[in-house]
């Protein structure tokens, strides 16, 4: 595959398997050559195993289960530069790493949000459900239920990060943090609300990946291999994101 840099093409890679650090390093290459100019916008859909991660906004109390316990589950927690609180992936959920040229978007963040969660309702509304947003809250919502969380963070106006939408995960994993750092507040997911219909993981990232590119405006995407997104971010370039750690 050619490398697409035409500002109008949106490339897009499912890229499996895929652990949180090992992603983390892939986004901070990617951040380096998308603001050189070395490659083009990119939508990323890793498959992680089960791990919390921390924004810049974490406070201690959002984590509910101890470290102990998470140890022994095997589950990993990351401290990491995106906005938000505490988050959970794992299978069953759909993530989208974001690797956006904020320059050309007149580096307006709010507006990115806004975009995102618009992109986000707009897949919502393909499988015939209203997703909402809330004053002050950052994501969508059905109801009073969350289906999706945005993070996201910028460097040299490159977004990365992106956002987590439910479609078929154990939503039990939830009960070991408060959302977000949200209080009494539950998670929904497809699977619960559309049935067999909506638990298709690869049907939920071709819609959001058409509600992405439309939103954002792009006229062509583009899907690319894992190798090839890994060959754009610079093989000799990945490594560990600075100031990013399991806690």
């Amino acid at each position: 595959m050619s490398e697409p840099r035409d500002p109008g093409v949106l490339t897009v890679c499912h890229l499996g398997a895929t652990s949180y650090r090992e992603g983390l390093a892939l986004q901070e290459a990617m951040v380096r050559a998308r603001a050189a100019g070395e490659t083009g916008d990119w939508l990323l859909y890793p498959d992680h195993p089960p791990v919390l991660t921390v924004g810049r906004g974490g406070r201690p109390d959002s984590l509910i289960a101890d470290r102990a316990a998470l140890a022994r589950m095997g589950i990993e927690v990351f401290e990491v530069a995106r906005g938000g609180d505490v988050t959970w992936h794992g299978p069953g959920q759909l993530v989208g790493y974001m690797i956006f040229d904020l320059e050309r978007r007149g580096r307006d963040l709010h507006r990115f949000l806004r975009e995102l969660e618009a992109a986000l309702v707009a897949t919502l509304e393909a499988y015939d459900l209203a997703g909402h947003t809330v004053a002050g809250r950052t994501g969508v919502w059905i109801g009073d239920d969350k289906i999706a969380s945005i993070g996201i963070a910028v460097r040299r106006w490159v977004s990365y990060h992106g956002f987590a939408l439910n479609v078929a995960p154990d939503l039990g994993f939830f009960d070991l943090i408060h959302p977000c750092g949200l209080r009494g507040i539950q998670m929904t997911s497809l699977a619960r609300l559309r049935g067999a219909d909506g638990g298709d993981l690869g049907l939920a990232r071709e819609r959001a990946t058409a509600a992405v590119a439309a939103g954002f405006g792009y006229h062509e995407v583009r899907w690319a291999t894992p190798a090839e997104a890994r060959a754009a971010a610079g093989a000799g370039t990945l490594r560990p994101l600075a100031g990013i750690q399991a806690a």
